[in-house]
This record gives structure tokens, C-alpha cells and sequence, in this order.
């Protein structure tokens, strides 16, 4: 785990803004869902945009299943950390595309947990459907908000939750929620701190109304648990928890971590 949380702000805000100049990117975009990921994402990019004299530009983009809690929080850290920054609601447009996307919308059981987890992936996709438009509008790139728990257990939808750059996707779940406490004490503004902190407070979910909370999903009790799970089981090669529903999650969701997979040249061709 980071020991010097200072240092790693340092060296995040260093790579981003070499990226940036280096791909001459004219604005910075990202999702603002209310959750610590993309408050932690927003205040760690918003002094690399000042000093670039760029634009962040946010999005909080609700579907129904958003709750009000989540909207608040991310109005906050969009008011505390954006340049441009507003709430979208495309539930119109969610209702609209379910029946034409959605092959048996009109005889499927709505209330099964596939069925909340297919339309969770549209919600996603929607969303990031958005962000890139807006990022092609002012000539910039979507902003990752994913963590490295996250990827380890497969808990996003593909071509939906991911963006072109992470600043965050190698940092523990647990190291997320330090980090930001860490930025939270570093401002004497002390709206960007509690618009922080309440992110770092909040129940974690991913607004998609699969379930009430991430953990439910997860079937752990605490972030704390997932990541020393996957440590011992990756890192300290136990098999304590190798029937644990996150090690089932991590090596049922593999093939998300290699998406898109490619036929080796070598297999295609007889080498």
C-alpha cells in the first residue's frame, strides 16, 4: 500500500500534464457519478488543467435509477473542482432506447437481477456515449475513473465505464479513499473539503439500481476486505479465499481484462 500519498498526487498531476501537452489535448472530460472515484479523478486533475489553462468539464449524467444523495454529492464536487460543469438527465432517452435495443423487452421477467444487470451496461454505455462526444467537441480526452479493485474483479461494463487515460486504475479501492482524505485536509477551501470527505463518507454504488450498494454486489462488508482478499490471493499466493465470491469474481471476469481478444498472428497463420 502507498506510504507517501503526497509524492503519488506529485507524480500523478506530473504524467497527466505531460500527456496532455504531448498530445496537445484542448480539455479534459469526465463523469461525475457522486461516488470518491471521479471526486478523487476531478480534484487530482483540476491544478493540471489550471496550470495548462484548459478546461475540466464534468457531467453528472443521470438515468432514473440515480438517487438524489448521488446527484448532491456529485453537484458539489462538480461546483468545488469543474470549470463546466452540469447535470444531464437522459432517462428520455434510456426509455426511448430499451424497447429497440432490447429484443425481448416486452416478455423478459424486469425485476431479474440479468435483466438489472443488462440494462445497468446500457446506462454505462449511454453515458460514455456523452462523454465522448463532449471530449470530440472541445478537442480533448475522457478521463478514466476506475480503480485497480475495480479491474481486478471486473465490477465495470465494457464500452461503457472506461476512458483514454487513468489516473487512478493502478490504485487500491482502499488507497482511493486515502488518497482523497489526504487532498481533503491539504485545502483551506472548505467546501472542495467536505464536497471530498462526503464522497469518502457515501455508501458506494454505482447508480445503475442493480443493488443498493457496490459491496451487495461484491458480497463483501468493506473495501478494506475486498483488497486484502485479493492481495493474499494474488500477491501472497494463498488459497485462504479461493472460494470467495471476490476470487470468483476476479477469474470469472478475465476476459475483461484482456478485451478485446485477438487471435495470435502466429496461431492464424500455423507458427
Amino acid at each position: 500500500m502507498l506510504s507517501n500519498y503526497n509524492q503519488a498526487v506529485i507524480n500523478i498531476r506530473t504524467e497527466l500534464k505531460n500527456y496532455v501537452i504531448k498530445s496537445n489535448l484542448q480539455s479534459l472530460v469526465l463523469g461525475i457519478s457522486g461516488g470518491i472515484d471521479s471526486a478523487l479523478t476531478a480534484a487530482i486533475a483540476k491544478p493540471v488543467c489550471e496550470e495548462l489553462n484548459i478546461p475540466l468539464i464534468g457531467r453528472s449524467i443521470t438515468i432514473s435509477t440515480n438517487k438524489p444523495e448521488e446527484i448532491n454529492r456529485a453537484d458539489n464536487i462538480g461546483k468545488a473542482f469543474l470549470d463546466d460543469f452540469k447535470e444531464v438527465n437522459l432517462t428520455t432517452t434510456y426509455d426511448a432506447l430499451q424497447p429497440n435495443v432490447v429484443e425481448d423487452f416486452l416478455t423478459t421477467d424486469k425485476d431479474s437481477r440479468n435483466f438489472k444487470i443488462r440494462m445497468g451496461n446500457i446506462k454505462a454505455r449511454i453515458r460514455m456515449i456523452y462523454l465522448y462526444e463532449l471530449a470530440s467537441k472541445h478537442k480533448g480526452m475522457v478521463l478514466s475513473t476506475d480503480n485497480y479493485t475495480e479491474l481486478l474483479i471486473g465490477f465495470w461494463t465494457l464500452h461503457g465505464d472506461v476512458g483514454d487515460y487513468g489516473m487512478i486504475q493502478n490504485l487500491w479501492k482502499t488507497e482511493v479513499y486515502e488518497m482523497s482524505r489526504f487532498l481533503a485536509k491539504s485545502y483551506s477551501d472548505k467546501n472542495k473539503a467536505k464536497a471530498l470527505l462526503d464522497c469518502v463518507d457515501a455508501v458506494p454504488t454505482d447508480g445503475l439500481g442493480i443493488t443498493n450498494s457496490d459491496l451487495e454486489q461484491i458480497q463483501a462488508a468493506t473495501y478494506e476486505e475486498v483488497d486484502q482478499i485479493l492481495i493474499d490471493f494474488l500477491e501472497n499466493k494463498s488459497n485462504k479465499y479461493e472460494n470467495h465470491p471476490v476470487i470468483k469474481r476476479h477469474i470469472s471476469s478475465a476476459f475483461k481484462r484482456i478485451n478485446p481478444y485477438n487471435i495470435p498472428r502466429q496461431t492464424v497463420i500455423g507458427i
